[in-house]
């Protein structure tokens, strides 16, 4: 891998990690276009590395929280802290479920499946639609508003279906308030994410020689930047109802990788 490649891969799992997209969609789609050869051996280890840094810079973006999160932990008390935790930890069930139970059938939609993408992605787009709609949106999360959320986060596992688009719309659309819900949504998949790169490396399935440390590292920073700003820019888009430019997006993209599909079949 070349460090251009490493760059761009980088800058897109940085964006679309945030942006309400698919990062794991576009992500195929590029792989499609450059080969299915761009991400060789290393590409669990460098997938894994990309998702570290987009994890760290939603840490970075909710430093203030994470820190109240964790003073409040300590006060051993049934506090707004604590029950937050909880709700994270709820919301991870159905993804953790759908993980360890059907891993190998989600996998199998990773093989290059454009026109899968293609009509996950108009379903994300009607989603962003919908939520852009939502009027009553004042409500804090609940603990049965966790466990859906959940549900939509591990829907997600499909590519083209967007994460951050999934979750952010369906507690929109269960009366959320907007900025809550966008904050719910990204720290919502930090345990996850750490989770699952603990689960890779105790399994032994990152590998890793001195070769890599460039092309590692440049994927690295750019995730990261690039995670910074769009996690910022999503928070103000989400703010001030403009997901509608993100539906549109996506439904283009989405015709598009499912007409070239079936124009070259």
């Amino acid at each position: 891998m070349s460090y251009l490649e490493a760059i761009i891969l980088g800058i897109i799992q940085g964006l679309t990690e945030f942006l309400p997209v698919s990062s794991s969609g576009h992500l195929e789609i590029v792989k499609a276009l450059f080969g299915e050869n761009l991400l060789p051996n290393e590409s669990l280890t460098f997938t894994v590395v990309l998702h570290f840094a987009t994890a760290l810079s939603t840490l970075v973006i909710f430093r203030k929280e994470v820190i109240e999160i964790i003073n409040g932990l300590f006060q051993f008390k049934w506090n707004e802290e604590l029950q937050f935790s909880l709700k994270i930890i709820l919301s991870m069930i159905p993804a953790v479920i759908a993980g360890l139970f059907f891993e190998k059938e989600f996998e199998s939609f990773f093989n290059g499946q454009i026109l899968l993408v293609g009509f996950m992605l108009i379903v994300t787009s009607l989603l962003l639609l919908f939520a852009d709609k939502a009027k009553s949106t004042t409500k804090n999360v609940t603990f049965f508003n966790a466990i859906v959320i959940g549900i939509s986060q591990a829907l997600a596992i499909l590519p083209g279906i967007s994460r951050s688009g999934a979750t952010i719309s369906s507690s929109v659309l269960l009366g959320i308030d907007r900025t809550k819900a966008a904050r719910f949504s990204f720290l919502m998949v930090v345990p996850l994410i750490f989770g699952k790169i603990g689960k890779d490396v105790l399994s032994g399935s990152i590998s890793f020689n001195s070769g890599q440390i460039g092309v590692l590292s440049i994927g690295f920073l750019t995730s990261f930047i690039a995670g910074l700003f769009a996690c910022k820019w999503m928070l103000s888009i989400v703010k001030k109802s403009k997901l509608s430019y993100f539906a549109l997006y996506c439904f283009i993209v989405g015709i598009i990788a499912i007409s070239i599909t079936l124009l070259n079949n």
